[in-house]
């Protein structure tokens, strides 16, 4: 029997080429690669004596002539599928790259550290070989997370950080009290279910309205979405850190917290302590009606909040 989101890929990935980006993957060191989404303009098929650039064989490689916006997905879904409704909206006037985490989409390594301070330091390696000195970027969820960690590790590299449904950092009480808020004993039954029942689980708290698929689109998403399970399950117990061990960086960069009102999993008091926390650098936006996955349920409203927020940034460069 076809799988039906397996199905439905093909046509997404030729949106998203229509809209700007291709599939490309850099192999950042032996043993370790990151699959990316990247402008069209930015990649040719190397002709027969041209010399190839290094990180893929097959390809010449061009530095981006825009400003460059990357967008990191949540746990839940590999990078294009996160941000399709984004890439249309940002790449006539930015070039937008999209990865996909190590253990999502195409990504992987054989390495054995599954922090999310190793995922920034195998994404920044990644942006370098693209040719990328400067960027804005944008996280979900996880993504957030990080983003967070990238921005402190690489403050040259990040110019300025979006965060939408995260924290700085899963501490041991912040996870418990979500997962008892929530009425779930850990984050691998949240956030990795096995079956129809724990995905549809895990949909009614990540959105604001009630959504309704067929119980075969739920087994086909589990399917395709949801590989690499013992992996993924590492990268949720290297989230995790004690409360005593906790800090909060001082970030040099802007940091625009984008937030679904109805967030269930990480509520808009959870951003309001972390604005507060993050000193003057840090505003706060809220988008009403709009849940943990604000950006797929109200993709417009939150479109015209992240390009007014980048387009402050321009702004911010001209005063100066």
């Amino acid at each position: 029997m076809v799988n039906l989101v397996a199905a439905q890929k093909p046509l997404l990935h030729g949106l998203m080429k229509m809209a700007g980006v291709q599939p490309y993957t850099v192999n950042i060191e032996p043993g370790t690669s990151m699959s990316f989404w990247v402008p069209n303009k930015t990649i040719k098929k190397a002709k027969k004596g041209e010399k190839k650039t290094t990180i893929n064989k097959e390809y010449l490689l061009d530095k981006p002539t825009k400003p460059v916006v990357v967008l990191v997905h949540g746990f839940a879904a590999e990078g294009i599928v996160t941000w399709q409704f984004q890439v249309g909206a940002l790449a006539k006037k930015y070039s937008v790259y999209i990865p996909d985490l190590l253990f999502f989409g195409g990504s992987t390594t054989d390495q054995t550290d599954r922090s999310p301070t190793f995922q920034a330091h195998c994404l920044a390696k990644a942006l370098a070989k693209l040719g990328i000195d400067n960027c804005v970027v944008v996280g979900f969820s996880y993504g957030g997370m990080v983003a967070f960690k990238l921005a402190e590790l690489y403050p040259g590299l990040v110019r300025a950080i979006v965060v939408s449904g995260s924290i700085l950092a899963m501490t041991d009480s912040i996870s418990e009290s979500n997962l008892s808020r929530l009425g779930f004993s850990s984050s691998t039954e949240l956030l990795l279910p096995d079956s129809v029942k724990g995905l549809k689980a895990l949909l009614s708290v990540a959105t604001h309205k009630k959504l309704w698929f067929p119980d075969r689109l739920h087994k086909d998403y589990l399917e395709v979405m949801f590989t690499n399970r013992k992996e993924r399950a590492e990268l949720l117990e290297g989230l995790i850190i004690s409360n005593k061990d906790r800090t909060i960086p001082r970030f040099p960069q802007r940091i625009h917290l984008l937030w679904g009102e109805n967030d269930r999993i990480f509520n808009v008091e959870l951003a309001y302590n972390m604005k507060e926390q993050l000193g003057d650098n840090a505003t706060f936006q809220g988008i009403e009606k709009g849940g943990h996955l604000v950006h797929l349920e109200r993709p417009c409203v939150y479109n015209r909040c992240l390009k007014q927020f980048l387009a402050s940034l321009h702004a911010d460069i001209s005063e100066k």
